[in-house]
């Protein structure tokens, strides 16, 4: 049995006007094109659907009883199509996005107001969350797209670079660094360190080589989060060290930030998505803007 769409419509068309000619009108058909898809139809089913005579076209007894369910499978397949429509067309959708803290709190809230402006019909739903469980989130299903530091390759997730910034040392202005323009790693030598959880750290230490042989690690406090480790800073509990996107927030403890050197230690920041599955419309926009909104410069501070 190959039934189509349009041997549905016509039926449909013709059992509510009555007359071939008039549904033909409507699909905008030849009537023997349109008598011809009924026909077909029939064939198909082995049944006959409508009575024919001179003066008026009928459902047969069968055709009444096949109306109401073909009629209900067009409306719910239009139904989809102005659905599909709707998401193409970025009138309807959701976006489900996981950041580190971090970000969220800096670089991610005006890059969505820019995203809301454009297309307040899309919700946005933002995961703050600690840094080594961005990846976890994608993996899971619970977000669309998670945006983070480079982390061990997962088979599962792709990644595709977003941007790159190199690391600055955070201390309270009083510090006596914060009196210098520029830090070499050696300058923290002896210093209490305020670092995050995970592999922050240990990526950090690989990084900067030779030039950390006089970090101890297990002098480092280690943290989930980093404005935890912003408030131990203005508490006088070390020095930390973060990306510059990131001012705002670091002004807004009342501290500085110093470029630390040789070598320049650099953090890529990442979009990770599920190997093998397709973004939304609505995703794929959030990413476009989210590329525009940071091309040609480096994100705010």
């Amino acid at each position: 049995m190959n039934i189509t769409l349009r041997q549905l419509r016509a039926f449909v068309a013709a059992a509510e006007t009555g007359s071939f000619t008039l549904a033909a009108e409507r699909l905008f058909v030849t009537q023997s094109a349109l008598s011809s898809l009924i026909k077909e139809l029939e064939q198909s089913l082995g049944l006959r659907l409508f009575d024919r005579s001179t003066r008026r076209l009928r459902l047969s007894e069968t055709g009444r009883e096949v109306y109401p369910q073909v009629e209900k499978i067009l409306l719910d397949l239009d139904a989809v199509m102005s659905e599909v429509g709707n998401l193409k067309a970025l009138q309807r959708g959701s976006v489900r996005v996981a950041v580190p803290q971090l970000l969220a709190c800096t670089l991610l809230p005006e890059v969505m107001a820019g995203f809301h402006q454009r297309h307040p019909n899309i919700h946005l739903r933002l995961v703050d969350c600690a840094v080594e469980s961005v990846m976890a989130r994608v993996f899971s299903g619970e977000v669309d797209i998670g945006i983070g530091p480079e982390r061990q390759a997962n088979s599962d997730i792709d990644a595709d670079q977003l941007f790159r910034m190199p690391f600055m040392a955070v201390m309270p202005p009083a510090h006596p660094l914060a009196r210098r323009r520029r830090l070499q790693w050696g300058d923290l030598s002896g210093q209490p360190l305020v670092t995050l959880q995970g592999q922050f750290t240990e990526l950090l230490m690989s990084d900067v080589g030779e030039a950390a042989r006089g970090l101890h690690k297990e002098a480092f406090t280690q943290v989930t989060f980093m404005t935890t480790a912003l408030a131990l800073v203005r508490a006088g509990l070390g020095v930390t060290l973060c990306m510059p996107y990131a001012r705002t927030l670091v002004e807004q403890y009342g501290l500085v930030m110093r470029p630390i050197g040789d070598p320049v230690v650099e953090r890529a920041f990442w979009i990770f998505t599920r190997r093998g599955r397709s973004l939304s419309p609505a995703a794929q926009e959030f990413l476009e803007h989210l590329r525009q909104e940071l091309e040609g410069q480096q994100p705010a501070g």
